[in-house]
């Protein structure tokens, strides 16, 4: 059985999202995403403070595996 962090919030893509005690949020990515993706070599996201819509893309991942993953904020 695997160990899933209560605080952490899951997209059916293999991300998740925890909301920090200072109101900012951190990103990731599951351990089985990762080991589909491999090594990462690339991620760009958003500036520091920036609003970021619901459903709307707001990252980009690229992996020695898969050329993009877009990170969704849902």
């Amino acid at each position: 059985m695997s160990n899933v962090p209560a605080e952490l919030k899951y997209s059916k893509e293999h991300e998740w999202l925890r909301k920090e005690a200072d109101g900012t949020y951190t990103v990731g990515i599951t351990e089985h995403a990762q080991e589909l993706l491999g090594d990462m070599v690339f991620v760009d996201l958003p500036e520091v403070g920036a609003a970021v819509e619901a459903g709307a893309d707001c990252a980009v991942a690229e992996s020695v595996q898969s050329r993009f993953r877009y990170l969704r904020a849902d």
